[in-house]
């Protein structure tokens, strides 16, 4: 897996073709869902290929309809979110930060620099701030104030500098899009990704002042995962309808940073890599909730896996990479 440093991610995509009803899978696709069933904590998988569904199955786990935790996959639709509203000037620029658009959510105590952290620095996660991800995510949600806690944490790297993933940054995100829009992130999500989708988006956790989670905790059924993932694949447009505009998409696929963790190149919401000479963009959330799109090979892939237990970049997380480059690539080459 390499790091991208690629502006044309989506060059080459096709227009979204009318999905028919599933056909029995052929041999290559078989293949694929019988090596997706042996992976325990796997509980549904569903692969689009030029718009048109060649798998979809459930192999244990909720039904293919309902929505199910997709953990830190969040943080892509929040990042989505950021872009709908730089689209509609409601935020300048990724540039904007954070003393300029909401200086009311900045504690007394916060360090100087907080005042110049950027929506660039919240949505790529180089915020500079102590992490609230990982040990300390328990004692920033038991916190009396979650925006505040995740702003006063010192500053242990620059600002804009190394990626240190942290929910906290998005959930920072969350709040100024709340304050600059006037709308709930759940209202956002509805309206701007939900409504133009034709998918549901429950709600889910907010924090003790009603703000809604921004980058965990929001469920999403199979299918609204792979239409989601169709959307960016298309280039922000589906049946005619623009969700996300084509400058957005550009500048999420292009690499900013990298995850310490997995070695991926990380976007706006998006981990990138590839994988014999395809590039790939990845959606990711705890226990291995993903989505996945492809564009030179014109596939969207979302897979759900048991919330609760960990996918560690060398461990299951690592197995669905596998599923993906061993199996998927090479099944929707043969085609």
């Amino acid at each position: 897996m390499t790091h991208l440093p690629r502006r044309d991610f989506l060059a080459g995509t096709t227009a979204l073709l009318a999905a028919p009803a599933l056909a029995q899978p052929t041999a290559p696709w078989t293949a694929v869902s019988d090596r997706a069933r042996g992976l325990p904590q796997c509980h549904a998988l569903a692969v689009h290929q030029q718009g048109a569904p060649v798998l979809q199955e459930v192999f244990r786990g909720p039904a293919l309809g309902r929505a199910v935790p997709v953990k830190s996959v969040s943080k892509t639709l929040v990042a989505s979110l950021l872009g709908v509203a730089i689209d509609r000037g409601e935020i300048p620029s990724v540039q904007a930060t954070l003393g300029a658009l909401a200086p009311g959510l900045i504690p007394a105590d916060a360090e100087d620099d907080v005042a110049a952290i950027t929506v660039e620095d919240l949505v790529t996660m180089r915020a500079g701030l102590e992490r609230t991800s990982g040990g300390n995510y328990g004692a920033w949600v038991s916190s009396a104030n979650w925006v505040a806690d995740a702003l006063s944490r010192p500053m242990v790297a620059r600002p804009g500098g190394r990626m240190l993933y942290s929910t906290g940054s998005f959930h920072v995100l969350g709040a100024v899009l709340a304050s600059v829009t006037g709308q709930s992130l759940l209202e956002q999500a509805r309206s701007r990704l939900g409504a133009p989708l034709g998918i549901d988006i429950p709600a889910w956790t907010r924090d003790p002042q009603g703000r809604y989670l921004g980058g965990n905790e929001m469920a999403l059924s199979l299918p609204a995962m792979v239409r989601f993932g169709e959307m960016v694949r298309q280039g922000g447009a589906i049946d005619g309808t623009r969700v996300l505009s084509a400058d957005w998409l550009a500048a999420s696929l292009e690499p900013r940073t990298r995850s310490p963790f997995s070695g991926l190149s990380y976007g706006y919401g998006w981990f990138l890599g590839d994988s014999g000479g395809q590039a790939y963009a990845l959606a990711r959330g705890y226990g291995g909730q993903v989505i996945c799109i492809v564009p030179g090979l014109g596939l969207t892939i979302a897979l759900t896996s048991n919330p609760t237990q960990p996918a560690r970049s060398g461990g299951y997380f690592g197995q669905i990479m596998a599923l993906i480059e061993e199996a998927i690539l090479p099944a929707a080459r043969a085609v």
